[in-house]
């Protein structure tokens, strides 16, 4: 999925359901984690992107929680 899209994806989200995202990406990215250090993995290059996904879920976590105290 492209970063404009999974960002909008974001955007119609709850905190909720941005934790249980983090948690879930997080979990994926362990599980790629561990199988490149014990087996080749078809695309690396999928550890980077979900590694980004979870930054970018971080981010918008964060963005609201500033904006919940602002307000």
């Amino acid at each position: 999925m492209k970063s404009k899209e999974f960002n909008i994806k974001l955007n119609g989200l709850s905190i909720e359901e941005l934790n249980e995202m983090l948690t879930n990406t997080q979990g994926e990215l362990n599980k790629l984690k561990m199988n490149h250090k014990t087996a080749e993995l078809e695309n690396p290059l999928e550890i980077r992107s979900v590694r980004r996904n979870v930054s970018r879920i971080h981010t918008e976590i964060k963005k609201r929680e500033l904006q919940q105290s602002t307000n």
